[in-house]
This record gives structure tokens, C-alpha cells and sequence, in this order.
């Protein structure tokens, strides 16, 4: 067992466990990925086990992609075995799903609802109901509904205790209804529904027992009570689950995750094995000792000891600064002296932060200093008019009751309808039994009535798009999806419509243009097959290497990735933790973890930073250091650390906020025009006027390379080369 010989020997123990219930808890960093890969080529390779009769799944589809990669190398030798059946929980339902199509209120070509489309789904509800969307807001009531489905709590059983718990019943029911008859299941229903058909059919349940003999599940602690009872489900009186997670990385209760599964499994297969993973393999031993200071104040944990054998590292930095503006500027100047002096690459770098909302202070302090960054999340790319357009087509092609892919593309480019014709549009489709997609193909088919009352241009415009819809979906059935899309653009005059010749026109056609690439990329897969993967990307599928700067993400966006340079910004009570959290004992631990996983991202400099005021706060006021930044022992911290009078933020604030007479007041300014002056991100330049006021000393410098800035003295820390 070659293949076995590069791992430690906690890591050897779990992979050659007995057959059976296993639990893997693995400290960040500990190779966890790596013990379950091995894991499933030991059961190939010297347990016997078909390949595919092993299940594997995760939580993004980046990482199944990479355990794909990484299991095919282990088992390039195994003489054509195959490989196991991995990906996301979602994907794996889907697949189920299509397959059990015949048992389902769907065909075989239900389309997943994303986001987006489910709110605009939830907006139909509302305006049945004659709710006021602005009192009950859709996002508010579908994380209700999400919550109610993570919980396997159906609409005809969700407890209508209170007047808003009983909209949200019924826009429950109504919304379930409508995704029906869109064909459509949005992402919860995935694994509801596969949990359903199981539950209900004993036949099913016992044909997937039988199939797949073998789970491994990555990241447990994440997992939900839906995924739980699955699980339960796929595995037969005499299981073989191996689980491996960490419960002190579960940050994801607000979508349902809950770490206490790893609690429920120890009960309910009370013949398991635990293993731990302790021996960490990305970060310094300073910053596994602050990690473990701040998590081991979590009660009701089972404690792990992490060790590394990359010595003790660099001391933590702790910066204090003085408002947020100068908290970013202080994480570019410094990213950038790093860079400088070639302790690291841009792309090395990583600020992490509580609330989206941050990201505001330090993208203007990157543009500002002309540097570049990498914002992680989906819909910085998905989310994009032009992208949504594409993707409702290619959705309606594929699935023509799809009633709100419809809505979105009937009248873009415009065709001449108004809301009165799709108004008359809905009403005849209707009236005929049918749902508004399949009523426009018989429309141009020639096989419906239009509506009456119509202009003859709205009408000529309703049966020109079934036509088209028609040819689209008999080309989709010969067409690889690249060409499809081709032909779509091309019918539709798409192209004309969005790029106006202006640079924000190519960029919209662009977006289009990376579309239509992904599909080149995935020729393999059928449209289908296509907009599954599309509809079941994450924040971390979208993270590319192709740009070489600093990555800006919230530390629940954090979770998984690694850099050699992390910064944890926003370290003030009311940020994290969150005030949220301040009355919610298990919000407050889960804040707790959150900042755990932010600082187990760092392989070798860890920033922790913070603000003395923050206008973020809506009030400007003063702010108090985390509760957490005191869990950390004093020997493992630089910088402000240690502090016993005024921090010089303080001391700025003091003199900003009392009376003081002009003799106290500073008599010049430190830098004169015409200095000499070097900055640390900047490089050489002349100083060309200085202004001091009452806070501070601003300095104009003409750079050689950067161009001309304005300066704080007290943080560019100037050094003066000629006077």
C-alpha cells in the first residue's frame, strides 16, 4: 500500500479504518481532503469496493472537482477500475431526482431557480395575496421558507404561531405550487425532495442502498437536518459512513448548517470510531496558538491540540487605526510593502471581513493607490443583467414552463409588448390549460389563437418569439450548448441590443462572450447537464489565479481557501462579533468560530486590525475592541499589542474632541515643498505643498511612477531624503 506511505499516523489510522460508522474531526489545515481521497482509493484498492459503489460529497463544486483530479491520480494504476461518483449534496440529489423523474410533480426537465429567480417567483405570491412587498419583504419570507425545508418542515405542517408566521404559510404553500408548475425546484427542494422520494418509496430507497455501499461526506459540520435525514436514508442497517469535519469551522447556521450533527451521529451510531486530525500543514505555530486561544474559550467541544513543524513563525500584528479609511489604507500600504520588499506575491494576500459592507473603505483605497484586487462571489459575474438574460433563455428552451425565465426574455430586446398583451398573453394561455411557454409554441406553430384585443404588432410579436422558441428547442436537441447559444444571440439580434458602442456596451457583450466560453469549456455536457452546473455554482467556484492581486472576501466566503498573508479587519464589538449575536448564545459561539476560520486561513503573516471610530456605524461613535482580540496571549502579538496609555488613535481623538488654545497648537509643518521623500508603496517623490490643521499634516507629494497624492503624515511614515 504505497500510496498510503506519505500520510502521519493519525491520518494512516482513519484512512485504514475497519468498515463501518467513522468520524474524522479535522483541525484546519490537517489534510482532511487528503484523508478522504486516500480514504476512498483504500476501499478501492485494498478493500475490494467497485468504485461505483462509493459515494462522495462536499459542499462546493470546486472541491469535488480537485477530489476528482486527485482520486484519478490514485487510481491511474488500478487497472480501469473507474471512479467513484463525487459531487456536491445538491448535484447528487439532482442527479437522483432525473433519474426518478417518473415519481416526481416535475419531468425529467425540471430547471433549478436560483436566487434571483425565486424572489421574483415570491413577488408573484405577494401580489396574489395583496401583500404589500415593502412590509413583507421577499427576501425575509423566503429565508423563512428555506429555513422551514432545511428542517423538513412542509408547507401544510409550518406552524402558524403569529400573524407574520402565517404569511409566510401561505405564501409557502403558494410559492411550492408555482415552482411545480414552472417545472422547476429551487435549491432546497434538491434535497427535500430526493429525502421525500426515498422516505416514500422503500422500493427506491432500497436500489440506492444497494448501489451505493460506501458515503464519505467532506465538511460534515456544515451539513443541515435535510442532508442529515438523507444520509440516514442512502445507508443500510450496517453502514459504512466515513465523515470527516471539524465542528469548530461550523459558521454557516444562518443557511441551516448545524455543527450539533456531529452530536447526533455519535448518538445515533453509538459503535463508531472518532480519529483526530491535529497536525496542521499551512500555518505557523504562533498563529495555531492564537487559533487555539480563541476557540478553546467554546464550550462544549471536543478539544484538539494543533501542532506544525514550520517552527514558531512571525509574531501576529495587531493594528489599531483610527476610522476605517485609515484601516484600509493601512492594509494597501502594507500589502504593498510586502510586495516590495518580495516577501510575497498580490495574490498571497487576502482581507477578511464580517459584513459585505466593508469592502466599500477598501476597494477606494485600492483604487485610489491604482492597485488591483479580486472580489470573491458568485454574482459579481452571475448576477449581471446580460449573464441573467442568456441563462433565462438557454432555461427556457429547455424547459418552456418555466414562467419566470419567460417573463424575463419574452420582451427583451422588445418585441412591442406591453404589459396589457402579456397581461392577455397569460390570460389566453390560461384559459387553454396550458403554461404560457408551451400555449407561445402552439401560438407559432400555428396550432393556438392569439389573444384578442391584441395590436397586430403584439400579436406578431408573441408568435415570432414561439417560432423562434420552437427552433431553438428542436436545434437544442443536435446542437453542442456553445453553438446553441450562438444561434440564440444571433435570432434574437442580441448583440445589437445590449452593446451600444459605448466601453460599458463591450463590456456587457463581453460577460455574454465568457458565458458562451464556459459553455466551450463544458462541451461535454448537454443543456441540462449544463445550466445544473451553472445553477449550483458558489462564491469559491468563481475565485480564479488569472489575476495577480490581493482577494477581498468575508470571512464566511473564507472558508476552505488558504494565503500565505491573511488581514482580519473590523475587529470591533458590534462587527465581530456581530451585534446580532450579543443576546444569542449560540450566535455569539458561532461568531466565535468565524473568527477561528479567519485566522486559520494564514500560512505565514496574520493582521489582526481595528478601528478607534467607525462611521460604518451609522454614528460615527467610538468603538471597543473585539471581545476576542483578549483571548490572545500578549507574546504571541505585535504592534499595538500591549498598549497601556492612549494608542496614538486615541491621542488623535483627544486632540480632535477638546478645546485647546493656539500656543498648544504646533507652530510649522514638519515637510516644506520641495523635499525629497521616499514612501514605502509609492517609491521617491518631491513634496509640493503641506497644509496643518488641527488633526493632522497633509502632504502633496509628486511621485515618479505613482503621480501625484495626498498624504497623511502621521500614517504614510515618510522618510526624507533631501531637505
Amino acid at each position: 500500500m504505497d500510496f498510503l506511505d506519505g500520510l502521519n499516523p493519525q491520518q494512516r489510522m482513519a484512512v485504514s479504518a475497519p468498515s463501518g460508522p467513522v468520524l474524522v474531526l479535522a483541525g484546519p489545515g490537517s489534510g482532511k481532503t487528503r484523508v478522504l481521497i486516500h480514504r476512498a482509493a483504500y476501499l478501492v484498492r485494498h478493500a475490494g469496493a467497485a468504485p461505483r459503489s462509493l459515494l462522495a460529497v462536499t459542499f462546493t463544486n470546486k472541491a469535488a472537482r480537485e477530489m476528482q483530479t486527485r482520486l484519478a491520480n490514485l487510481l491511474a494504476d488500478a487497472h480501469g477500475a473507474g471512479l467513484p461518483s463525487l459531487g456536491t449534496f445538491h448535484a447528487a440529489c439532482a442527479r437522483i431526482l432525473r433519474r426518478e423523474a417518473d415519481r416526481l410533480p416535475v419531468t425529467r426537465d425540471f430547471v433549478i431557480f436560483d436566487d434571483s429567480d425565486q424572489e421574483a417567483l415570491l413577488r408573484q405570491v405577494l401580489k396574489e395575496l395583496n401583500l404589500d412587498p415593502r412590509q413583507h419583504p421577499p427576501g425575509r419570507i423566503h429565508a423563512a421558507i428555506s429555513s422551514a425545508k432545511n428542517e423538513l418542515i412542509l408547507p401544510e405542517a409550518y406552524p402558524a404561531s403569529s400573524y407574520v408566521a402565517e404569511i409566510v404559510r401561505r405564501a409557502y404553500g403558494r410559492y411550492d405550487q408555482l415552482l411545480r408548475e414552472n417545472n422547476a425546484f429551487d435549491f432546497d427542494d434538491l434535497l427535500v425532495w430526493a429525502g421525500r422520494l426515498l422516505r416514500e418509496n422503500d422500493d427506491v430507497r432500497d436500489r440506492y442502498r444497494r448501489f451505493y455501499q460506501h458515503i464519505l461526506v467532506d465538511e460534515f459540520q456544515d451539513t443541515n437536518t435535510a442532508q442529515y435525514e438523507l444520509l440516514r436514508l442512502l445507508v443500510s442497517d450496517e453502514p459504512d459512513l466515513f465523515l470527516v469535519g471539524d465542528p469548530d469551522q461550523s459558521i454557516y447556521r444562518w443557511r441551516g448548517a448545524d455543527y450539533r450533527n456531529v452530536q447526533r451521529f455519535q448518538k445515533d451510531y453509538p459503535n463508531h470510531r472518532v480519529f483526530l486530525l491535529e497536525q496542521n500543514y499551512r500555518s505557523t505555530q504562533h498563529i495555531l496558538d492564537a487559533a487555539m486561544a480563541v476557540i478553546d474559550r467554546h464550550p462544549d467541544r471536543q478539544k484538539k491540540r494543533l501542532f506544525t513543524d514550520r517552527g514558531q513563525g512571525t509574531p501576529i500584528v495587531l493594528r489599531e487605526t483610527y476610522d476605517e479609511q485609515e484601516e484600509a489604507a493601512y492594509v494597501v500600504e502594507t500589502i504593498a510593502a510586502l510586495t516590495l520588499q518580495k516577501q510575497l506575491e498580490p495574490r498571497d494576500c487576502a482581507v477578511m471581513y464580517r459584513t459585505n459592507a466593508q469592502s466599500r473603505a477598501l476597494e477606494e483605497a485600492f483604487l485610489h493607490a491604482n492597485l488591483p484586487y479580486r472580489l470573491v462571489g458568485a454574482q459579481r459575474f452571475y448576477g449581471r443583467r446580460e449573464v441573467k438574460d442568456l441563462i433565462a433563455y438557454l432555461r427556457l428552451v429547455h424547459n418552456p414552463a418555466d414562467q419566470v425565465s419567460l417573463l424575463r426574455v419574452l420582451n427583451t430586446p422588445p418585441r412591442g409588448l406591453g404589459a396589457k398583451s402579456i397581461e392577455a398573453m397569460l390570460e389566453a394561455a390560461a384559459r387553454s390549460q396550458q403554461s404560457p411557454g408551451v400555449y407561445l409554441l402552439d401560438l407559432g406553430r400555428g396550432a393556438a389563437e392569439a389573444p384578442s384585443g391584441l395590436s397586430a404588432r403584439a400579436a406578431g410579436g408573441l408568435a415570432s418569439f414561439g417560432q423562434h422558441l420552437a427552433a431553438w428547442r428542436e436545434r437544442a436537441a443536435s446542437l453542442p450548448v456553445a453553438e446553441l447559444i450562438d444561434a440564440l444571440l444571433g435570432s434574437v439580434r442580441y448583440r445589437e441590443f445590449i452593446d451600444d458602442g459605448t466601453e460599458e456596451g463591450e463590456d456587457r457583450w463581453a460577460n455574454v462572450l465568457e458565458l458562451r466560453g464556459l459553455a466551450q469549456d463544458y462541451i461535454d455536457l448537454g443543456l441540462s447537464e449544463f445550466l445544473q452546473q451553472v445553477a449550483l455554482v458558489s462564491d469559491q467556484d468563481t475565485l480564479t489565479e488569472t489575476l495577480n492581486a490581493p482577494v477581498l472576501l468575508t470571512l464566511h466566503a473564507a472558508k476552505g481557501l488558504e494565503f500565505r498573508a491573511v488581514f482580519v479587519i473590523g475587529l470591533d464589538d458590534g462587527l465581530l462579533p456581530h451585534q446580532r449575536s450579543f443576546d444569542d448564545r449560540e450566535a455569539m459561539a458561532e461568531e466565535r468560530r468565524l473568527f477561528y476560520v479567519g485566522i486559520t486561513r494564514a500560512q505565514d503573516f496574520l493582521f489582526l486590525v481595528r478601528a478607534f471610530r467607525r462611521h460604518s456605524f451609522g454614528t460615527g461613535g467610538v468603538c471597543e475592541p473585539s471581545r476576542f482580540l483578549s483571548d490572545i496571549p500578549a507574546d504571541l502579538l505585535a504592534g499595538d499589542a500591549g498598549h497601556r496609555g492612549p494608542t496614538r488613535a486615541q491621542a488623535l481623538y483627544e486632540r480632535q474632541t477638546r478645546w485647546e488654545s493656539l500656543a498648544d497648537a504646533p507652530a510649522e509643518p514638519r515637510y516644506r515643498a520641495g523635499m525629497h521623500v521616499q514612501h514605502s508603496a509609492f517609491g521617491d517623490g518631491i513634496v509640493m505643498e503641506s497644509h496643518l490643521d488641527r488633526e493632522d499634516e497633509t502632504v502633496t507629494i509628486a511621485f515618479g511612477q505613482a503621480g501625484v497624492k495626498r498624504l497623511s503624515a502621521s500614517l504614510a511614515r515618510l522618510e526624507v531624503l533631501d531637505d
